[in-house]
């Protein structure tokens, strides 16, 4: 099954994750954020932890770039949208006992980018409104039954019948 009943063991995935990120990274970030439908309590989702790492707006991105190399990370642009930087594991053998074996997607963002307030706007709404995280299962859940449990089906499915939902939620959380 592509989306999973929510798993308590997400949270703790996160931090196993995030504690090797915050000492590669000293002091090149201003901290770490766990994003996604993993991030929501009691969201059915793909087990993957979305994560991102938060910079100082004037900060360059080399000094992380650099850090995350010494994991494996190597930096793969932008891949079409501004203010979200994706980072990828070379796959190196043996692999990490952690950064290979835990399902992650990294991003660098910088403070205050239009994909980072996304992101902790749409995580916080769901963890304050259980209809809507709710509503947002049960459309994941239909869209990977018509994906016929394909990931590659779903996120194309997905970006096309849930862009009216997360838009909504989005204006539901500023206001």
């Amino acid at each position: 099954m592509l989306i999973l009943p929510y798993s308590p063991l997400w949270p703790s995935q996160y931090l196993q994750i995030h504690n090797l990120l915050t000492k590669a990274l000293g002091s090149t970030h201003l901290h770490i954020e766990h994003i996604g439908s993993t991030a929501v309590p009691g969201l059915a989702a793909k087990p993957i932890i979305d994560i991102d790492i938060v910079y100082a707006k004037e900060a360059p991105l080399s000094p992380i770039t650099d850090a995350l190399s010494t994991l494996g990370y190597f930096h793969n642009g932008d891949q079409g949208l501004p203010g979200r930087e994706v980072f990828k594991r070379k796959k190196p053998s043996p692999g990490h006992p952690v950064l290979d074996h835990i399902q992650h997607h990294l991003y660098a963002c910088p403070e205050g980018s239009p994909e980072l307030r996304r992101h902790l706007l749409f995580r916080d709404y769901l963890r304050t409104n259980e209809e809507a995280r709710d509503e947002y299962a049960r459309l994941k859940t239909d869209i990977a039954s018509a994906a016929e449990q394909d990931r590659k089906r779903y996120a194309n499915l997905k970006e096309e019948r849930a862009r009216g939902f997360v838009e909504r939620v989005l204006a539901a959380a500023k206001r």
